[in-house]
């Protein structure tokens, strides 16, 4: 996978991370075959939900688990935020369904995420939430592969601009890692749809990839190991929250109808309500009807509605008809009809909602749709592979693997009038270059102010501004005569470097456009590396802290029921446990009052009893039966789960074999 002639040895391990919109998963490409990676729950994809209480930051499975009880700490949804400016329309759209609070930064205009941990209010931006998730996607790396994960390939929708490309590379640095690579999603699908599929017969194929919150269509062609994309389309606006927000606004409309109340403005109810909805739209993909049952909605009313599977297509029927516009886009980029697609590649959760299905076997003629990989994997999966070839990590099965991506949106420049000069189209190949010369629209002109527009649209004031910056210091000279050169490269990321040279003095500027003009200074970015740092080394104390807190009072609890136990079967002497449960007592009550100690408190008073309790279960050990002393008594080296599961034994008079 040849990408730019960058590939670099790297050593360590190198993962593929799907930063998803409403779930995330990280893979690793080795021995011929990528896993992906499972975290601590045991599921291989995990929810992108950062949460924040008095006591702890939570991401993850946790942080989804709470939301109900803490909506306004909860944040979610953050790749609809991220590299956004706060005044677009779809994010004030999305803020009126946030429950948590969205802000405008003063100075850059992006959106800031408002949250009140350990009873301060703190801001952050979505790339610093982001990171939070990229972070634990590192982590569960680590756990899975025993050793530090320092490099990765993330992936972001195809249609995502160039500021959301860069916000989502300055999150996995703030995470910690070094992003080799930006890549787009249907890309990485199409990656794991060829390493899965193995055909060495020329196709042509068509990625279909409807996540939870953005929609991306490629086209592709694949000849043996060469993969070369031809277009791409998308929404970046449009998955599976959308069709959730459906249901969530027919059912608030049915509630006000029976009880006369409306609960838009209550963030607990509005989250509960969403999360039945979130539960119906899945059962909807494998049922033809379901029933929505929220406990307590509001003001105690027990709220409960059916819902059929027509009635949901029919509520979701404009959505439904977005959801094609993409494939009949790229298909008109690329020069193609329906009849040249050879495989069409469903990719992302909400692919399973059967009018989906329905919707492309009818535009495709009743082409079978392609589900061999799991949808909710195979982003992670190509990522994976992209990430082990860019690390000189080859081999039998990716050795001559070369791919060809292109750029999603147009870039150009402002000239006079606003009219939008185009210099690199839309799908052409990465990298690109592209050099044009422009001149002064006024006599005797000192400078010139390049503004940098992406965008369709022949006006620059409807397409996107990326950057502006002055080039001074021009010889002065009558109006059209001034040559300036504006040379735009664009990296294998997305990634957009201008610059303006004066042909006639060489002198020249350039300006590395990202983030909107809201791009994060180095700074900043050092200053959100070590607030994460310390954000982990807080994290990684309380989890300490916990884990001590618990193991003394599993182990206070454990010992009083082995003792009782020995009690009734006359095993253990009355002098023995008047020694024995008074003290674990005495621990149960100092626990019950120091519930915030450091952890080390809680290991001195468990090593406390340790040393009370150790000399009975010798003695009791001493009176076994031999059979029964499967294993040899060391007081040295006994561990608490050892000494809890010998002591839970040594009361029945049972084996002590530990499994």
């Amino acid at each position: 996978m040849s990408f730019d002639k960058k590939e670099i040895e790297i050593t360590g391990p190198v993962v593929g991370i799907d930063l998803g919109t409403t779930y995330s998963a990280v893979g690793i490409y080795k021995d011929e075959r990528v896993e992906i990676i499972a975290n601590e729950q045991g599921d291989r994809i995990t929810p992108s939900f950062v949460a924040f209480t008095d006591e702890e930051r939570l991401v993850g499975t946790p942080a989804r688990s709470q939301v109900a009880i803490n909506p306004t700490n909860s944040v979610y949804d953050i790749k609809r935020l991220i590299g956004r400016d706060f005044d677009e329309k779809s994010v004030q759209e999305d803020t009126k369904h946030f429950p948590f609070m969205v802000k405008k930064d003063k100075e850059s205009g992006k959106c800031k995420i408002e949250i009140v941990h350990k009873k301060k209010k703190k801001s952050f931006f979505p790339q610093e939430i982001s990171s939070m998730v990229l972070a634990y996607m590192k982590k569960i790396a680590e756990n899975y592969l025993g050793e530090e994960v320092n490099h990765a390939v993330i992936t972001v929708p195809a249609y995502f601009n160039d500021s959301q490309r860069q916000a989502t590379k300055d999150a996995g640095t703030i995470a910690g890692l070094n992003v080799l690579r930006i890549i787009n999603e249907p890309t990485a699908a199409a990656l794991a749809y060829g390493l899965d599929n193995g055909s060495k017969h020329s196709k042509t194929i068509l990625v279909y990839d409807l996540g939870g919150g953005t929609l991306d269509c490629s086209i592709l062609f694949v000849e043996d190991d060469f993969y070369e994309v031809k277009a791409t389309s998308g929404n970046t606006h449009l998955g599976g929250q959308d069709f959730d927000l459906k249901l969530v606004s027919h059912f608030v409309k049915e509630f006000k109808k029976k009880y006369g109340f409306d609960i838009t403005d209550n963030k607990r109810a509005m989250r509960r309500l969403l999360t039945a909805c979130e539960r119906a739209k899945r059962t909807l993909s494998s049922s033809s009807n379901t029933t929505i049952e929220v406990d307590a909605l509001f003001e105690g009313i027990d709220f409960n509605s059916k819902i059929s599977r027509t009635k949901f297509e029919t509520l979701c029927s404009d959505l439904f008809k977005k959801t094609m516009v993409p494939v009949e886009r790229c298909l008109q980029d690329a020069g193609m009809t329906r009849d040249d697609i050879n495989d069409v590649v469903l990719v992302g959760g909400s692919t399973r909602m059967p009018m989906i299905k329905k919707l492309l076997k009818q535009y495709f003629k009743e082409k079978e749709l392609k589900e061999s990989i799991n949808p909710d994997e195979a982003v992670a999966f190509g990522a994976a592979v992209h990430a082990s070839v860019l690390a000189g990590q080859r081999d039998n099965k990716t050795k001559d693997m070369f791919l060809l991506d292109v750029c999603s949106l147009s870039l150009g420049i402002e000239t006079t009038g606003g009219i939008m000069q185009t210099l690199i189209k839309r799908n052409t190949p990465l990298p690109a270059r592209a050099v044009e010369t422009f001149t002064t629209s006024t006599d005797n002109q000192h400078s010139v102010t390049v503004k940098v527009f992406e965008g369709e649209r022949s006006r620059t004031r409807d397409n996107n501004l990326l950057g502006t910056f002055d080039l001074s210091g021009i010889t002065p000279a009558p109006k059209g005569i001034p040559h300036i050169q504006i040379t735009y490269e664009l990296d294998t990321n997305g990634i957009l470097k201008v610059i303006a040279e004066d042909k006639a003095t060489g002198k020249n500027k350039n300006i590395t456009i990202s983030n909107d003009g809201g791009r994060l200074s180095k700074d900043q970015i050092d200053k959100m590396i070590h607030e994460a740092e310390l954000y982990k080394e807080e994290d990684d104390k309380f989890r300490r802290d916990v884990n001590a807190r618990n193991d003394l009072e599993s182990y206070i609890v454990n010992s009083k029921i082995c003792m009782e136990q020995a009690k009734n079967n006359n095993k253990l002497e009355e002098k023995d446990i008047a020694h024995i449960i008074p003290e674990l007592d005495k621990s149960m009550t100092w626990l019950e009052d120091h519930q915030d100690e450091e952890h080390t408190e809680y290991e001195k008073e468990q090593s406390r009893l340790t040393d009370i309790c150790l000399p009975i279960i010798q003695k009791m050990y001493d009176e076994m039966p031999d059979e029964d002393k499967i294993l040899p008594f060391d007081p040295a080296t006994i561990g608490q789960k050892f000494e809890e599961e010998m002591l839970r034994r040594i009361a029945e008079y049972g084996t002590i074999d530990i499994d």
